[in-house]
């Protein structure tokens, strides 16, 4: 049987063979800070109604309440460039999807931790596999075993890769020896804080969800109207902080496919078992595509001219209100004069008052161009929010 730290070793090698760019062992003691810090978010309502880690902090920050049996965490980190390539130039009429989404890119940090996992079975151990689980707050865990530092993206931040790292970890109840957190930090660059297009990084490594459009993204019902221009040609998620992060540019360089680009009418042409088979690796509550939908209008609106009025006007009778909202601001930003006639024609029908209230907004937009080309968009006013404090 292999000792304590020629284990390690061994699980060293295997998370490394499989592709990992970061290994680390920490111990299980409760993450205290991290759980006060996820109770005053929830409390003062920065984390925007986000759930996962927010709804249960106590268990998110102490492993043990879920595996009584633990000792260690073994921590891997993968990075998903250049695999994600670039959602390249904006074209009209398409939308932008961040790269931790372009396909499935935490299959392979699961292959690595069950090979992992594996691994410590074979040598007498408990292993369980925690990956995007809200059991374990695995940014928290990643530092403590040094496998990246707390970035002022509020992300984990690597050598070598920076923030394009995704997180996992296998609880195991083997003694292993701990690795040292890393000694290294940001330092002086704050290159990612005045990136973020709303204001959402309020102060270094604090992340105000309310105003985050990655978490606005996801979030059910409508999109605030104040950001819906900020929102720009983004479908599902949004990479400005990280792009702007200096440890992973040279990354970030190599990453010349372009993927991530999305035919928005398309999309909004799509069946919902088909988004569902397509998507399926995105965030979909209830397995219900309606909220990708929503962002492709809003997005339609901010990149479209002539040719997105079609698709919107017949979203104006989608038998979903929250689809009709969101078809009814695009139509008013284009506003050219087929714009105008789908509206005028959809409020005479609409019963919902939050619709009605958008579609008559809509028609007295002067945002509308007042022809069929192609909108020019101003930067979006941001609202001032309490600069109090993410996942």
């Amino acid at each position: 049987m292999a000792t304590p730290s020629g284990l390690v070793e061994a699980l060293r090698r295997v998370a490394f063979a499989a592709g990992c760019t970061g290994f680390g062992v920490a111990g299980v003691e409760p993450f205290a800070d991290v759980e006060a810090e996820l109770r005053r978010r929830r409390g003062d309502g920065s984390n925007n109604g986000l759930t996962f880690t927010y709804r249960h902090p106590d268990i998110a920050t102490d492993v043990r309440r879920t595996h009584p049996w633990a000792q260690r965490l073994v921590v891997l980190g993968h990075s998903y460039l250049p695999a994600a390539g670039s959602p390249g130039p904006g074209r009209p009429g398409t939308g932008r999807v961040a790269r931790f989404a372009t396909a499935d890119h935490y299959r392979p940090l699961r292959l690595a931790l069950d090979a992992v996992a594996g691994r410590l079975r074979i040598a007498g151990s408990r292993g369980e596999v925690l990956s995007d689980d809200a059991r374990l707050v695995d940014r928290a865990a990643a530092v403590r075993a040094g496998v990246g530092w707390w970035g002022k993206n509020a992300m984990v931040l690597a050598p070598a890769v920076g923030p394009w790292l995704l997180l996992g970890t296998v609880v195991t109840d083997a003694a292993l020896a701990v690795t040292a957190p890393m000694e290294r930090g940001c330092g002086s660059c704050s290159a990612c804080l005045p990136t973020c297009p709303t204001g959402a990084l309020v102060a270094p490594g604090v992340l105000d969800a309310r105003r985050c459009l990655a978490a606005i993204a996801q979030q059910p019902g409508s999109i605030p109207r104040q950001f819906r221009a900020a929102m720009g040609d983004r479908v599902y998620g949004c990479d400005d902080c990280i792009e702007a992060c200096p440890p992973g540019s040279r990354l970030l360089a190599r990453s010349g496919a372009e993927t991530g680009r999305l035919d928005l009418v398309a999309l909004l042409d799509t069946d919902d078992d088909t988004l569902r088979h397509d998507l399926g690796h995105w965030y979909l509550p209830r397995a219900d595509p309606v909220m990708i939908r929503r962002n492709a209008l809003v997005a339609l609106g901010n990149t479209g001219g002539a040719e997105a009025v079609p698709t919107l006007a017949r979203y104006l009778s989608h038998p979903r209100p929250v689809l009709r909202l969101h078809a009814a601001w695009p139509l008013g930003v284009i506003g050219s004069a087929a714009a105008r006639r789908a509206l005028t024609a959809a409020l005479t029908d609409e019963r919902h008052p939050d619709v009605r209230n958008e579609i008559e907004l809509a028609l007295a937009s002067r945002q509308g161009n007042g022809n069929d080309s192609p909108v020019a968009h101003t930067s979006p006013v941001i609202l001032p929010l309490p600069m109090r404090r993410r996942r």
